[in-house]
């Protein structure tokens, strides 16, 4: 098992540049699938505005609206965001692989996302989620307008926070609640519905995934047994001190010493939300808690381009590219 700190050598030499930018189209009609899809385009990048999404700030993604795809059978790798996220919360890196010819998608989780909380805290959301991951496969492969240019043989996955946690399950991986139902104390939500009985919903997994880059997942129901089944190979990063949802770092260090086989792992001196894109100065003022990095002075747009770097790589390494 190969572990390093973020100041791991990055090649950049060897990944080259790209002359491509990233093509965005929206998706708006169905709110089941509301979110992006970031691809190869020719034309000079703008910026695409999404408008007022959240605590009084106004977003903005980097691209050309409905450009034309360049390419043609090429890589897929669809995000997903973490508990309470969004779609666009890693967006530079999903900015970084479409510039490298790889189509990217993700989406609004229904019922746990920004502007959804409806599942949030109940057992359901580990149904839900992977089966959102399922209907936007489904989708992009078989009704998206531009799915000639896919290649359906290379299928990547990226997923932060209970994102990473969704991937395992869609991988293989069946939750342990009762791991989770003897510590957690609290009357309301998904411990209420273990304590009481309920019956957790049945993984969904899904065999067109062929490699996953897996981001600081919710550790609590993850183990050494239950993730020995996983055979997809996929790069694993931890924060080293934590936060919301993944406690103070020992829980995602406990998952990566219980890891099958020899994945890549990667440990970043920095909080959790590190890995979130880094924030405007705006949202920075609006919501400090996601944007303002343990310890003081921690570089998140530095690290940022040596982790985009590094998961471009992976993917490139894993399902081809240019």
């Amino acid at each position: 098992m190969r572990s390093t700190l973020w100041a791991f050598a990055v090649t950049l030499c060897c990944l080259g540049s790209s002359a491509e930018a990233a093509g965005i189209q929206l998706l708006e009609s169905d709110p089941a699938l509301s979110g992006a899809i970031w691809y190869p385009c020719a034309a000079k990048p703008t910026h695409v505005a999404l408008g007022r999404l959240s605590a009084g700030v106004d977003f903005d993604l980097k691209g050309v609206k409905d450009c034309p795809v360049t390419g043609a059978k090429l890589p897929l790798v669809v995000f997903s965001h973490g508990r309470g996220g969004w779609f666009g919360a890693n967006h530079d890196t999903a900015e970084e692989l479409a510039d490298a010819g790889f189509v990217v998608a993700a989406i609004n989780h229904p019922g746990d996302s920004v502007s959804d909380s409806s599942r949030r805290d109940t057992l359901s959301v580990w149904g839900s989620r992977p089966a959102d991951m399922v209907r936007l496969l489904d989708f992009l492969l078989n009704d998206w307008k531009d799915r000639a240019v896919l290649d359906p043989a290379r299928v990547g996955f990226f997923g932060f926070s209970l994102g990473g946690a969704t991937g395992f399950v869609l991988m293989g991986t069946r939750p342990d609640f009762a791991r989770i139902a003897g510590f957690c104390k609290e009357t309301t939500g998904a411990c209420a519905e273990l304590h009481n009985g309920e019956t957790p919903p049945e993984p969904i997994q899904d065999a067109r995934i062929r490699t996953a880059v897996i981001v600081d997942p919710a550790p609590g129901t993850l183990t050494r047994e239950n993730l020995a089944v996983v055979k997809v190979p996929f790069q694993f990063w931890r924060s080293q001190f934590g936060g919301p949802g993944v406690g103070d770092g020992s829980g995602t260090e406990r998952v990566a010493e219980g890891l099958p086989g020899k994945p890549e792992i990667h440990v970043v001196p920095a909080g959790h939300f590190a890995f979130l894109a880094p924030c405007s100065a705006e949202l920075a003022a609006a919501i400090p808690r996601i944007c303002i990095d343990t310890p003081v002075g921690f570089d998140r747009v530095g690290f940022h381009r040596e982790f985009n770097a590094a998961v471009v790589q992976y993917f490139r390494e894993q399902l081809g590219g240019h």
